[in-house]
């Protein structure tokens, strides 16, 4: 089972961008790492006076994550990283859905947000596979349709409906309502 680990650093004024630079670079070398499965930054909002940048991390499994954190490659990037940030970098994982709502500095929602806002992005989603693609899978296999539906509605959610769903639900989904 992956596992997500969410990272906000704080930047130096005037170092943002030998940051981004640096830390694009790691990301490149740092998937060489076997167990290193995905890694994203998340930028301040444009004209944001936050210095907040929040990286995601996804591991094969805690023992990759773990060797990972352990390595020297990683150790060498947290010095380079410190010369350029304030603080200590906060580290958090995150565990199923709340992958799909994480915001650096922000607590997670409560979790009947969460699977309300994901039914939102689960129910049109699969409407539109029913009417899209699974009259064009009559012929496959039953198992070999369903693969492909599943992999349908995966990479539609995590690439593009729930990012949505989630951006323009965010001030219900942080609120205290």
């Amino acid at each position: 089972m992956s596992v997500h680990v969410a990272i906000t650093r704080s930047v130096r004024p005037g170092c943002e961008a030998e940051f981004q630079q640096a830390l694009t670079e790691f990301f490149q070398s740092s998937f060489s790492h076997g167990g290193v499965i995905g890694a994203s930054l998340l930028l301040p909002p444009p004209g944001s006076d936050s210095r907040e940048h929040g990286i995601l991390r996804t591991f094969a499994s805690e023992a990759e994550r773990d060797a990972f954190y352990a390595s020297p490659e990683f150790q060498q990037w947290e010095k380079r990283a410190q010369t350029l940030t304030e603080g200590e970098a906060q580290y958090r994982e995150l565990h199923g859905l709340e992958a799909w709502f994480r915001e650096p500095g922000s607590p997670k929602p409560p979790r009947w947000k969460m699977a309300v806002a994901t039914l939102a992005g689960v129910y049109p989603t699969s409407l539109l596979l029913g009417a899209l693609v699974i009259p064009n899978l009559h012929s496959l296999p039953h198992p070999v349709a369903s693969l492909i539906v599943g992999a349908c509605m995966v990479t539609m959610l995590t690439w593009v409906v729930m990012p949505l769903v989630t951006k323009l639900l965010h001030r219900w989904l942080h609120s205290n309502v």
